[in-house]
């Protein structure tokens, strides 16, 4: 049986809250089923595209039928971070209960057989990279060359493109022929799209199946530039805290981190600074970057602190 469907179609799992489809959209990219086991996050995806639910399936992904899967070209895969992530447990892609879902992926990716997309796309955090002394990533690579895909990989931070660092690694595989299979070449890539520890990590696995992409450098790293994106909030705005909370938070933070919070008060202008609520040596603290910068958001569900904002300023 053959199938026919547009080159630019894409079935994207672990698809969360859309973030993948806004970035393929615009450029022509259209999602044939978008996979997810959150119901919260198919809401926040609904909000975003409203045509959600004639390709949106809110099911674990080790019960979707892959023969109710349309042909796709592209298939993404921004599997579960928690069981990689220091924020996380580190529990691994065998034994964690949240990053063995890419097995769902991969088991889809199988039973399609011929059908599967000849082009996939994951991501996930650094952490992937080292877990288990690093056999959580050679297990990756080497499942999906038993499925025929040849891999290429490069790191990525968003802080080249907003003023938030958020690190992450990226696995590119293609049934396609290509022409560059040298993992060396991998390995001549600048700094900004290869780390000392992605470099390690391709030179212990140089016996795999890879390619090599070409692929233009990014722009620099950002140093600035959170106070042009946040949303002008009104004072009588009631996201904003009550005075009694902020006093509360101020009182959290060692002397050093509340200086700089006052410092910037006195300031003619407003200006803005992210904090995690963390807990250090058995109380809570309040910590303030020194920059214009955010950091990573991150989830509660793998028990990392929760991130803030502070407008300080007039």
């Amino acid at each position: 049986m053959e199938h026919s469907f547009s080159p630019l179609t894409v079935a994207e799992y672990f698809a969360g809250i859309g973030l993948v489809r806004m970035g393929l959209q615009p450029y022509g990219w259209q999602v044939v089923l978008a996979n997810d086991i959150s119901e919260k996050k198919y809401e926040m995806y609904k909000t975003f595209f409203p045509d959600a639910d004639k390709h949106y399936i809110i099911s674990d992904i080790f019960d979707i039928d892959p023969s109710d899967v349309p042909p796709a070209t592209l298939a993404t895969c921004s599997f579960p971070c928690i069981d990689l992530s220091l924020a996380g447990n580190m529990s691994g892609m065998i034994n964690g209960d949240h990053s063995s879902a890419f097995w769902g992926f991969v088991k889809i990716l199988k039973a399609q057989g011929e059908f599967a997309p000849p082009l996939i796309l994951l991501e996930n955090v650094p952490g992937w990279l080292y877990s288990n002394k690093g056999m959580d990533f050679k297990i990756t690579v080497q499942s999906l060359n038993e499925l025929g895909y040849a891999c290429d990989v490069f790191i990525l931070d968003a802080l080249r493109f907003t003023p938030q660092s958020r690190l992450r690694v990226f696995l590119v595989g293609t049934k396609l022929s290509v022409g560059y299979t040298a993992p060396e070449l991998i390995l001549t890539r600048p700094k900004s799209l290869l780390s000392d520890r992605l470099k390690r990590s391709i030179i212990a696995n140089k016996d795999l199946r890879w390619f090599y992409n070409e692929m233009p450098e990014p722009p620099p790293l950002k140093s600035a530039g959170l106070a042009e994106i946040i949303e002008p909030m009104t004072d009588s705005d009631s996201r904003w805290w009550p005075d009694d909370e902020v006093k509360r938070h101020l009182a959290m933070m060692k002397e050093t981190h509340r200086e700089r919070v006052e410092q910037l008060a006195q300031g003619k202008q407003f200006s803005y600074r992210t904090f995690f609520r963390r807990r250090r040596e058995g109380q809570q603290r309040a910590e303030v970057r020194n920059d214009d910068l955010s950091d990573c958001l991150r989830t509660a569900v793998g028990g990392s602190g929760k991130q803030f904002l502070i407008r300080a300023g007039r």
